[in-house]
């Protein structure tokens, strides 16, 4: 702890932006103070990334085992919840405990700071009573926290949210999921394999509302397969609990009733609270606004989830190696998000990229569309129970360039790998469809897709 509570740097919030940040500062010989208030790595390391795929293996495991009549035999699966619970506490959090990764910090160079920080002037941040002078400036990495809808009833009930449901020492008997967007739809079918009743709630129109038509279309089938039921297009008007369990009252009149309720309808960002108007910025913005350096006003950075670039970890860590560049004044490329890569680890994965087919076409593009259902492939046809998926392709057809994608499957997320160079590349689609793809390969369906660009309608949904 330095004398006079001066640093280079102060970094406030350490999830993986912000420990991308601290650490490549440290490394270059900056004075670094990190401050945060609950655990190094944030919600991706102990609530939500790490711990949320450890569930989804295990209930992929589940249903891979359930496929095996007339494929491989015969199998008798018995689920058995303690096993995942236990490898989430030991291997994938340490029992939610970051000893090692502050060890590490500090061994570093960085001085972490345990505590709710707050701006208090510029270049000045205030943590548990303590004044940190920043010489070059203060890292915005504050991450969020999940919303929770001003539905009549619900405050002070015992709902989860992702934080509840990823140490749940049991599986419950029966759950609404209140969000039909990837947190809500990877959950719901998590428990639902492990034997739970499971009912999705979603105000828009599909699930995934903020993909494909097509790719929520796809879950719901698979889900209701999987017994797990989806009301779309319908809002919840009331929760009441009464001990023993939820009931909520939907704008159609009808009621749900559930052991539990699992509220998973987007993040929040409270700018109010880390005195964000103290460092220049608008405390009432939605979001902290950045530049392609990562910018935000004389002195401060942000980045991750507060920039509203997409609450992803490799945004977050892909923007911390653009701020530490720009502080250390190494130069490099600007930030690019044409081509930002998303995964919904369901069974099928959704992966995307870049424009929507309706995100395209309300931007102006000239927008041609091709499709391939992955079961019509040939490694959809080998595969067997599981296959269901498909590749979307949405092409600017003035350029002859992808400008967004789709790739939906049993590695789904893998697929999008190639599609992701393609549209951050623009590498024009003439080429993609003279490459050879591998035989029999899932992403073979991508080349099925290139093919119907030429003759495919839209039947996009809306």
């Amino acid at each position: 702890m330095t004398a006079d509570g001066a640093y280079d740097v102060v970094v406030l919030g350490m999830g993986p932006g912000g420990e991308g940040v601290a650490g490549r500062l440290a490394e270059a010989g900056l004075g670094v103070a990190a401050v945060e208030a609950g655990l190094i790595g944030g919600e991706c390391a102990y609530w939500g990334c790490v711990p949320s795929k450890m569930m989804v293996r295990a209930a992929d495991l589940l249903a891979e085992a359930r496929r095996v009549p007339g494929v491989a035999g015969s199998v008798r699966v018995t689920p058995a919840w303690a096993p995942v619970i236990d490898r989430i506490t030991g291997e994938g959090t340490d029992d939610w405990s970051d000893a090692g990764k502050a060890e590490h910090f500090e061994s570093a160079g960085v001085e972490v700071l345990r505590g709710r920080g707050r701006i208090t002037g510029p270049r000045e941040v205030t943590v548990n009573g303590r004044r940190l002078r920043a010489r070059r400036g203060i890292v915005v990495a504050t991450g969020t926290t999940p919303a929770v809808p001003p539905i009549d009833g619900l405050e002070g009930t015992p709902y989860w949210t992702n934080r509840d449901a990823v140490v749940a020492r049991r599986v419950p008997e029966s759950l609404i999921v209140l969000g039909g967007g990837a947190v809500g739809c990877e959950l719901a079918q998590v428990f639902a394999r492990f034997g739970a009743r499971v009912t999705i709630v979603e105000g828009a129109g599909r699930l995934l509302p903020r993909e494909e038509p097509e790719a929520g279309a796809l879950l719901a089938r698979v889900f209701a397969g999987e017994r797990v039921e989806t009301r779309v297009g319908v809002a919840v008007e009331r929760v009441r609990h009464d001990g023993t369990g939820f009931t909520l009252t939907l704008g159609d009149g009808r009621t749900l009733r559930a052991a539990h309720l699992l509220v998973a309808t987007g993040r929040d960002i409270d700018l109010a609270a880390i005195g964000a108007g103290n460092a220049g910025l608008d405390e009432k913005a939605r979001f902290v606004e950045v530049d392609e350096r990562m910018r935000a006003a004389d002195g401060v950075w942000a980045v991750g989830d507060v920039t509203g670039r997409g609450a992803y970890t490799h945004v977050a860590v892909y923007q911390g190696r653009i701020a530490a560049r720009d502080i250390l004044g190494e130069g490099g490329p600007a930030a690019d998000y044409r081509a930002v890569p998303r995964v919904t680890f369901t069974d099928p994965e959704v992966g995307a990229v870049g424009l929507t087919e309706r995100e395209a076409r309300e931007a102006g593009v000239e927008v041609r569309v091709g499709f391939a259902a992955l079961g019509d492939s040939a490694r959809g046809w080998i595969h067997g129970p599981g296959h269901e998926g498909l590749v979307k392709l949405v092409e600017d057809a003035r350029r002859g360039v992808l400008v967004g994608a789709t790739s939906s499957g049993p590695a789904g997320g893998e697929v999008l790998g190639a599609l992701v160079v393609a549209v951050q590349n623009e590498i024009p689609t003439a080429r993609l469809r003279h490459m050879m793809y591998a035989y029999p390969t899932f992403h073979r369906a991508v080349e099925d897709a290139l093919e119907t660009l030429d003759h495919r309608q839209s039947d996009i949904n809306t």
